[in-house]
């Protein structure tokens, strides 16, 4: 009777980093199918109020984050100001 082939464990990222200290190679585990992530630099911005209670409120109705609705909405902007400056 032929043995059945036994499925690998995945190896854990602590064990891959142990590996990567001491010198071996790991590239194994990596497929170079996923993207890198830009650093992120936190910023401290002041709201009055009024427009913290408003984007509370904005956020709970979409059922997301403060932080969220900011990034999402400063987004929508920039592409705003992209689109504006590239149709001039």
């Amino acid at each position: 009777m032929p043995k059945a082939v036994k499925a690998r464990k995945p190896v854990s990222a602590d064990k891959i980093a142990a590996m990567a200290e001491r010198g071996e190679d790991i590239s194994r585990f990596f497929s170079g199918k996923g993207k890198m992530m830009q650093p992120i630099q936190r910023v401290n911005v002041d709201f009055t109020l009024a427009m913290l209670k408003e984007l509370d409120d904005e956020a709970r109705a979409l059922n997301i984050s403060r932080q969220a609705l900011i990034k999402s909405l400063l987004r929508q902007g920039l592409d705003q100001q992209l689109l504006a400056r590239r149709a001039r």
